[in-house]
């Protein structure tokens, strides 16, 4: 199960491979392991993808192909999950990491207002900054680990029912074979 659905949301290695921003790769995106879609790609795939997804910088997808390299987990997988954060989950998700950050710096929340400047980006690195990257370094980690736990156990999960229906097939085949056999 979660193969055949994680092979429906990734998307196709050739989108992947001509991706303009993932051309600094090169020769790298060959590399067999990077597409193959097994537990350890895929778990290793998600808990990339979603730490780069908590990461505030620009050019996530980059990050997270960078990383899934010397990892062999699957580029496909890392690559599409920092969408995770996008332009319309992005403002939750960031300021909720803010709030956690003041939380574990014991800080209370600061009102701000968001203009577009170099003077209030300034001053906000230096006010707020501090609590905001740490909430984003803390939710990086905790997901990258719960969704490569996630992926991991449901993977095992899926194999283990299906070798279990498998068994259950073939018993009920030879019960049947052996009443066939019983009644000639």
């Amino acid at each position: 199960m979660p193969r055949k659905f994680i092979q429906r949301i990734m998307p196709k290695h050739e989108t992947v491979r001509n991706s303009k921003s993932l051309k600094v790769f090169g020769k790298l995106l060959h590399d067999a392991n990077l597409w193959h879609l097994n537990r350890r790609s895929a778990a290793g795939g998600f808990a990339v993808g979603l730490f780069f997804a908590f990461i505030p910088v620009p050019f996530q997808m980059v990050l997270a192909a960078a990383a899934a390299i010397p990892f062999r987990v699957n580029l496909p997988l890392s690559v599409a999950l920092v969408w995770v954060s996008n332009p319309i989950t992005m403002p939750v998700l960031f300021y909720f990491c803010y709030l956690l950050g003041n939380w574990i710096l014991g800080q209370p929340a600061q009102g701000f207002s968001f203009e577009l400047s170099w003077q209030w980006l300034a001053q906000s690195i230096a006010t707020i900054g501090p609590a905001f990257l740490l909430g984003c370094l803390i939710m990086a980690v905790i997901s990258s680990i719960i969704g490569y736990f996630t992926i991991s156990l449901l993977w095992r999960q899926s194999v283990v029912s299906a070798w279990r229906e498998r068994a259950q097939k073939m018993l009920e085949r030879a019960k049947h074979r052996a009443k066939h056999e019983s009644n000639d």
